[in-house]
């Protein structure tokens, strides 16, 4: 194996790792609710923390992983990230309760976060030109296909083995990906990069989204009960405000507010945070709707990603090489409408239709009943 082939592999692998640990997940949830003791919180809300809980660490991070990254080495940062991801998922598999398990995910996705950008700042820094087009499309269909697959990996390991193979299932994957790294990616950084870092940003930037995401399924958990939910959304409100002001009376903060204003960077990230975050809640809904309320066995629930993941994987290769050539626009715009339209269709369809009966879907009857008696 070539260098430049070994760097493809431990990007695709490191990142894929932390794209699939945010679906593979979805078809456990409702064993884990089954199986694990909690003496704080309710299921149905013990279960929206360890898939939120992930998410929002993981995303709070990402912007400082980058600059650490840049300033520290992305290859040292990136195997940092395979440690640390690697055994947050031996403590999430052995988590004795539903309110560890919870802490553990969150520990998870910090680690995550030093994976994804580090992932695509190691391929900017390996290739150029057309290859670093064509390469950027696999790893996008890679990562992609590892999200959209996770439920039926998950449905699997959950009906053969037990839920808690769903976290062990990394470490394979983590401990090639530490292999790669070691035997062929080169060691780069940026030399612009500082070591001061916006701490006070970071912080700011982790409250808000935690706020308001906790502030949320808290309250609709306790139908607005109490004074828990209202405070965290009002903190999480604060702390976006004051967010802003802070970036934009920094010195060197998190994000330089003046990015906004390049139309393409804001442009693409708007879409990025609507499109991934309707295919996120997308795929949690629809794992908790097919298993809870149709009575799916979750192998049955997991094979409705099936044909997304062989799209992705056969596309996007070759949709990177021409993105690369023609530019993305066309691309980016087309790519968000027929997901909608797809959507749409689905939600078309009425309960009782034959497409989402349970025997048409290889559900076994032991899994109905079980459902049903819930």
């Amino acid at each position: 194996m070539n260098r430049r082939t070994g760097t493809l592999l431990a990007t695709i692998l490191g990142s894929g790792a932390v794209f699939l640990d945010s679906t593979v997940v979805n078809v456990a949830l409702p064993r884990i609710g089954q199986d694990l003791p909690s003496a704080a919180i309710g299921i149905l809300e013990g279960q929206s923390y360890v898939y939120n809980g992930y998410l929002l660490s993981l995303s709070a991070m990402l912007i400082l992983a980058g600059a650490l990254a840049d300033a520290y080495g992305r290859r040292r940062v990136f195997v940092l990230g395979l440690v640390g991801f690697g055994v947050a998922s031996f403590l999430c598999g052995i988590a004795p309760s539903l309110e560890w398990l919870i802490a553990f995910r969150v520990l998870q996705g910090a680690a995550g976060a030093l994976l994804v950008p580090g992932s695509l700042a190691i391929l900017r820094a390996a290739f150029d030109g057309d290859a670093l087009g064509r390469v950027l499309g696999t790893w996008t269909g890679a990562s992609g296909a590892a999200m959209i697959v996770g439920p039926l990996i998950g449905g699997v390991l959950v009906q053969t083995v037990s839920w808690r193979a769903v976290f062990f299932i990394n470490l394979p994957i983590i401990a090639l990906a530490l292999w790669a790294t070691r035997a062929s990616v080169v060691e780069s950084r940026d030399e612009a990069a500082g070591t001061q870092f916006d701490r006070g940003g970071s912080v700011l930037a982790a409250v808000a989204v935690g706020g308001l995401s906790f502030g949320a399924i808290y309250g609709g958990q306790h139908t607005w009960a109490g004074w828990l939910g209202q405070t965290s959304i009002a903190a999480g409100a604060v702390a976006s405000a004051w967010l802003i002001v802070h970036l934009a009376r920094g010195s060197a903060p998190l994000v330089p507010l003046g990015l906004f204003r390049v139309r393409n960077f804001a442009m693409m990230n708007l879409e990025t945070f609507l499109v991934y975050g309707a295919l996120y809640v997308y795929l949690y809904l629809l794992a908790i709707f097919t298993q809870g309320t149709l009575g799916y066995s979750a192998v049955a629930a997991g094979m409705l990603s099936i044909p997304g993941s062989l799209l992705l994987m056969l596309l996007s290769p070759a949709i990177g090489g021409i993105a690369a050539r023609h530019g993305p626009r066309r691309f980016m715009a087309a790519g968000p409408a027929i997901m909608a339209a797809g959507i749409a269709w689905l939600v078309r369809l009425p309960s009782a239709s034959s497409w989402t009966s349970c025997r048409r879907c290889c559900c076994s009857a032991s899994g109905c009943r079980s459902w049903s008696r819930r």
